[in-house]
Formats: structure tokens, C-alpha cells, sequence
């Protein structure tokens, strides 16, 4: 286990679709990276590519910093868009780092995925959870948080982060 640097837009590993993965002992030991390189940089969700790697996995703890810590590896995740509007909410992104983007995005969804084991699960999130849960589904189809916006909130999301870099 491991805490990797955290790739940075606009590398490519953050543009391109994910290959699905199956469990091995590589995949195991890719989510323990995951997990302590997120929980080292402080965020609540981090996806394979985000440190480089083509696979289709992402971890994600969305309560761990008010309390305890609820750690959840996904390998080859799907997303099904529940009931609801969507609903304007601040995202940061550790591939963005210091830049916040309003994103609009689905209150509930039903989260399906293959757990470390193999077995299929299905989860309802709701909130933050399921914020989380699609922000990092995106990095996997090499999206970011700021490809969900309008073009004139883009131009400035843009400018602040070349002013970053």
C-alpha cells in the first residue's frame, strides 16, 4: 500500500474511458492505494485514473472526516439515475486542486458494482454519497467535473485554474 501523486487536468490519463477490470490481487492492491492516497490528500472519493492507472475502479468515503470512516471500493461501476431533479452542488476535485465548481447533478441513484470479492452489489446513495459516487463514475469515462457546466461558467472555471497552474 501506497499514496501515489495525484494526476493533474489536463493530463490524458484523465480523458480517456476506463477498461473494465476483474478481481486479482492487482486490482486488491490498486483499491488499498486508492484508499490511503485518498484518505493522505484529503478527499472523499478518488478514481483509478486519477493516479494514472486505466482501470475502471474508484473508492470513495463520504462521511470519514465528520466521523468515522466508511470506506467503499468499486470495480466496474454503473450508474442508474433515480427519481428527482437535479440539484446544483460545490465540487472540488483533486485533479483540479483549489478550484470549486457549481455542478448540477442527481439526488438519488442506484450505484452498481462488483465489490473486492467479485460479488455484484447495488447500493441507493443519496446527497453527498451520491454526488461522490457519479463525480467519480465520470473520471472513469474521462470526464471531469467541469464538463457538466455551461460554456460561459467553463471559460472561467478555466481561467482560474490556468491561473493556478
Amino acid at each position: 500500500m501506497s499514496v501515489h501523486p495525484i494526476v493533474k487536468w489536463p493530463d490524458a490519463a484523465l480523458k480517456l474511458r476506463c477498461r473494465p477490470v476483474a478481481v486479482s490481487d492487482d486490482v486488491t492492491a490498486l483499491v488499498a492505494d486508492l484508499f490511503d492516497t485518498m484518505y493522505d490528500t484529503q478527499g472523499r472519493g478518488l478514481a483509478a485514473p486519477q493516479i494514472g492507472v486505466d482501470a475502471r475502479v474508484f473508492v470513495m468515503d463520504a462521511g470519514w472526516k465528520s466521523g468515522e470512516k466508511t470506506p467503499l471500493a468499486c470495480l466496474n461501476p454503473e450508474i442508474e439515475v433515480l427519481d428527482g431533479p437535479e440539484v446544483d452542488g460545490e465540487e472540488g476535485c483533486l485533479s483540479m486542486p483549489g478550484v470549486s465548481v457549481t455542478v448540477p447533478r442527481v439526488e438519488h441513484i442506484c450505484l452498481r458494482f462488483s465489490d473486492l470479492q467479485g460479488e455484484r452489489q447495488e447500493l441507493i446513495l443519496t446527497g453527498a454519497e451520491a454526488r461522490i459516487a457519479q463525480h467519480e463514475a465520470d473520471h472513469l469515462d474521462g470526464r471531469m467535473h467541469f464538463h457538466r457546466i455551461d460554456s460561459a461558467s467553463l471559460a472561467d472555471v478555466m481561467a482560474e485554474w490556468g491561473a493556478r497552474t
